[in-house]
């Protein structure tokens, strides 16, 4: 232990070293699993500032009409509604999509109103009978239409433009200032989009270099900047951009078809007044169309309202951008030195833990103050994971050192006392000692004792006697300490144990740590079995009783000698519950109320109805099967219905039918003994009934 207080510093720079290291290698080696966790996480911590920071404000010149349901089935018209209507006469003649004079018509309607510019988010390659009429419309309103062309990148060395047709746009029309891709290209990882393409080439699309004969096509939201006189906010570049989001009900979908209906022409839309100056896109807004894409914001977003987004990010500036990869790099190394610094020096572990607690929160507000106010998304995660994991495990090593000496006393005091109560001593002494005094509370207590060892002790040689009860004892203590329970006594090869008595996690809580510690129990004599056998001694067997109440916990004793442990019925009865095993041909047995405390996690098998010397009243008693969790044997559980309803209508007195489930289940079975006795006395009590008084409890007169 010298040796590592004189080594402390060097041992303290090893730790911080270590895990500022693995951030580093993290990075340059982002496809190992483990070590990219933290700049993985990176990603994870952005995406939570977007949701959370501040948004590109909301741009109310903005609007999206949506192909919806409502506008692929319409409303109920009248025929007058329709016959006084082109727009619907063409809507209801064939299903979306619809005659492109449609378009048409939109165009003569928004601008009439006073639009400033409309944007199709629709893919208009295929020939169409309304094409003449869309055509001239287009021609009309050159400078204030957009368009969009899909880029197909299926065939990654030669990508395909999905364009509109030639009778609409001459060629080549991805020249053409009308019209702009529509693509917008994920995130590799998680496919989530978050950043935006303003401009591409055809040579970047097929992977090629650059080249001066290379055609530049531009996004359907710079075009459609361009058309407003805004093109200088579109950056001049071919790299994605990351932009800040609008909130996310920002550009909801109005239905298209109110456009075309007088009445919601009217009500809604002021007479048109409503669309002046307003820059509209018309898109799928409707499931079947599949037009949404997945972001940091929601689970997903329509197509049209995304590209709504990518122009008001441009129109405000609104980017972000990472820290560059050495300032990064270099803060990583900080946050480390910055660990080894408050640990080496500081060398008080609570102030060293508050300042880390201060550390990381100062620097989350920076990281959100950053985000906020410049775009900059500052290196957050893997800096704080090298600041963090570096100055908790320094502190561990701190802490290790300290309680070395502790650790030999609580070890000392282990030996004679159990775990638990040890460390409620040691770290709550005022509140352990004011229990002490008496108290009323629910526990749940275990005893179990070895079956065979009489036998065994005037036959074994009293050494090995001592040291075989001496293994068994240390195992089956170790199995109560693990599960939380508390070592009241042993009395002789006996133990008992509580849980709930030193400190409690609720009645159920307790209750399941006691039956894990019998089902282990149950699973290391098992081994231990196994082990004498194969040394060529005797094999034992078990007994244990669960049961769960309220008792008195306090000092009991004489001025001499005192004992803290429990006391009342429900000790009694967990102590006669243990002896019974042995009547029943089972080794756990547990009472009513840990049973149904305990269900909901494990297999339960009834046993019987008993009323035990001292008490008045019969309890139900049952025993497990196994936990939940673990492999059990699932054709056992199915036939045990068969046991459970046996013994149901044995209860009410119908022996027959008991009889003849206790039969079906035996046929399977043939050495289960609970099954065995209860067709016995189905068989006798057919022959012969009960007085009308019987209620099949049995009654032990002894202990």
């Amino acid at each position: 232990m010298h040796w590592l207080g004189r080594y402390r510093l060097l041992i303290l720079a090893s730790i911080c070293g270590f895990w500022t290291g693995l951030i580093f290698l993290g990075h340059f080696f982002p496809a190992t699993p483990f070590l990219s966790v933290p700049w993985s996480g990176e990603q994870s911590f952005e995406d939570l500032l977007r949701r959370e920071g501040r948004k590109t404000p909301t741009r109310n010149d903005f609007v999206f009409l949506g192909i919806d349901q409502s506008t692929l089935e319409l409303p109920p018209l009248t025929a007058e509604e329709i016959a006084n209507n082109r727009a619907f006469q063409l809507m209801t003649e064939r299903p979306f999509p619809w005659s492109r004079e449609v378009w048409a018509l939109l165009l003569d309607r928004l601008f009439g109103a006073g639009a400033r510019l409309v944007i199709f988010d629709l893919m208009f390659d295929p020939p169409n009978e309304g094409d003449p009429a869309f055509h001239s419309a287009l021609d009309r309103y050159h400078d204030k239409v957009v368009l969009g062309a899909n880029i197909d990148m299926q065939n990654a060395y030669r990508p395909q433009e999905v364009t509109p047709n030639d009778t609409l746009v001459p060629p080549p029309q991805m020249q053409d200032d009308r019209v702009g891709f529509v693509n917008f290209w994920p995130d590799p990882i998680d496919g989530k989009i978050r950043a935006v393409t303003y401009r591409v080439t055809d040579r970047q699309l097929a992977g090629l270099p650059p080249h001066p004969s290379q055609e530049i096509y531009e996004a359907l939201s710079a075009r459609a900047l361009a058309k407003i006189g805004r093109g200088e906010d579109v950056p001049n570049d071919l790299r994605g951009h990351m932009i800040r989001f609008t909130e996310l009900d920002a550009f909801e979908p109005r239905p298209l078809y109110e456009v075309f209906d007088p009445k919601f022409w009217h009500a809604n839309y002021a007479d048109g007044t409503f669309f002046k100056n307003k820059i509209v896109i018309v898109g799928a807004s409707a499931q079947v169309e599949h037009d949404v894409v997945d972001t940091p914001m929601s689970p997903t977003i329509w197509g049209p309202a995304l590209h709504l987004q990518a122009m008001a990010a441009a129109l405000g500036h609104e980017f972000l951008r990472p820290t560059p990869r050495e300032v990064g790099l270099g803060l990583v190394g900080a946050a480390g030195l910055i660990a080894w610094s408050l640990v080496a020096f500081l060398r008080r572990p609570l102030l060293c833990l508050g300042a880390l607690v201060v550390i990381t929160s100062a620097y989350l507000g920076a990281a959100r103050l950053f985000y906020d106010k410049s775009g900059l998304l500052l290196l957050t995660v893997p800096v704080l994971s090298a600041l963090l994991l570096s100055g908790l495990f320094s502190l561990g090593f701190e802490y290790a050192l300290e309680r070395l000496e502790k650790l030999r006393t609580r070890r000392t005091l282990e030996r004679y006392v159990s775990k638990n109560l040890v460390k409620e001593v040691l770290e709550n002494p005022d509140s352990y000692y004011s229990s002490l005094r008496g108290a009323r509370v629910p526990v749940t207590i275990l005893f179990s004792d070895l079956i065979g060892f009489t036998t065994l002790v005037e036959r074994a040689d009293p050494e090995a006697l001592v040291a075989q009860l001496n293994e068994y004892l240390t195992r089956m203590t170790s199995v109560v300490f693990s599960n939380g329970g508390t070592l009241d006594k042993f009395i002789g090869d006996a133990i008992m144990a509580v849980w709930g008595n030193v400190r409690s996690f609720g009645m159920a809580q307790d209750t399941k740590n006691c039956a894990r510690a019998a089902l282990g129990m149950r699973r290391e004599l098992r081994q231990l079995n196994e082990q004498w056998r194969g040394e060529g001694r005797m094999g034992l067997g078990m007994g244990i009783g669960i049961n769960q109440g309220e008792v008195i916990v306090g000092n009991i004793g004489s001025h001499e000698r005192m004992d803290p442990t429990v006391i009342g019925d429900s000790v009694n009865l967990a102590s006669r519950l243990e002896g019974l095993t042995r009547i029943y041909g089972v080794d756990i047995l547990i009472g009513a109320t840990a049973a149904e405390l305990v269900r909901d996690e494990f297999h339960l098998r009834s046993v019987a109805r008993v009323q035990v010397k001292g008490k008045t009243k019969p309890v139900d008693v049952f025993t497990f099967i196994g936990a939940r969790n673990e492999d059990v044997d699932p054709e056992l559980l199915k036939w045990l219905d068969s046991y459970e309803e046996g013994l149901e209508k044995f209860r009410a007195r119908d022996f027959t039918e008991a009889k003849i489930l206790f039969s079906r289940f035996l046929e399977f079975y043939p050495d289960d003994l609970l099954a065995k006795m209860y067709l016995d006395r189905a068989l006798e009590y057919e022959q012969q009934p009960p007085d009308e008084a019987w209620d099949a409890v049995e009654v032990f007169k002894k202990k």
